[in-house]
């Protein structure tokens, strides 16, 4: 099997200008706004509570629009994400706004050994990360590892449930792992979640679910106290497209058909004991 680190990497360093002019991450109105943030964080902002002067990392930050927004709210933010033109893209988005933000780029389970130990009181993952890496186990270490004690772990993610539904059904078919699988799902899709008229040539990936159950265990094992979960039936992208309805008051979107049948996303928080 190809190294699935090689394999995600190309397809992420090949979307990362067609992201960055897109209308979806906003980049125009950031600038234009000092005082803007990202709609992921936006929606979490009763949850997350003063971050002023928190030194935190944004792990698999991407362009980095998640990590200015908190940056943005006060905290003393670093990046990290393993795609070099996505870390140079979003350090030159920092820059521009006139940001102390520092972004490495790393695998993010190198993160301890890149940004340090017990160094940080804000550990922040944001939508669409887990599915990414083949053990759920080494992440939690990872974020045990960066945590000072009494830091914060902070996700805001999609569901397991979410994830393990076929989008080309007509019903919401259950056809993948809610589980952990030792071999990933591989998907050869053109394309990408932003609006594009861009022809991607690296199309493949490889990808994993995790459940909560997963989740939370391996939190718990390395060190971690749970201090809040909570499910939603939205999501900040639509992913199921001609079943979901946007909620303008959010700008998110859930299903149009008994929306309260699926948990799109969660929030979780936990503290290093």
């Amino acid at each position: 099997m190809d190294d699935y680190r090689v394999v995600n990497r190309e397809n992420w360093d090949e979307r990362v200008a067609a992201h960055a002019a897109s209308p979806g991450y906003k980049l125009a109105e950031f600038q234009a706004d000092p005082e803007f943030i990202s709609d992921v964080v936006r929606f979490d902002l009763p949850r997350l509570g003063d971050i002023a002067g928190l030194r935190g990392v944004h792990l698999q930050c991407h362009i980095g629009t998640d990590t200015v927004s908190l940056a943005r709210l006060g905290a003393r933010m670093s990046g990290l994400d393993f795609s070099g033109p996505a870390v140079a893209q979003a350090q030159s988005f920092a820059d521009g706004l006139g940001l102390e933000v520092d972004f490495h780029q790393a695998d993010v389970y190198d993160a301890v050994e890149v940004l340090g130990a017990a160094a940080y009181d804000l550990v922040f993952t944001g939508i669409g990360a887990l599915g990414w890496l083949p053990s759920i186990d080494k992440w939690a270490a990872t974020v045990s590892g960066l945590l000072k004690p009494g830091g914060r772990l902070f996700i805001r993610e999609g569901h397991p449930m979410l994830w393990s539904l076929d989008d080309a059904t007509e019903d919401l078919a259950v056809n993948y792992p809610y589980f952990e699988t030792q071999e990933p799902m591989v998907f050869d899709e053109g394309g990408t979640y932003v609006e594009t008229d861009t022809e991607f040539q690296h199309n493949v990936t490889h990808e994993w679910n995790h459940g909560l159950g997963e989740i939370i265990t391996v939190l718990i094992e390395h060190g971690l106290q749970l201090t809040a979960f909570e499910e939603h039936d939205s999501a900040p992208w639509v992913p199921l497209p001609g079943k979901m309805t946007k909620d303008p008051d959010f700008d998110e979107w859930r299903l149009t058909d008994r929306p309260e049948r699926l948990p799109c996303t969660y929030t979780l928080q936990a503290v290093k004991r």
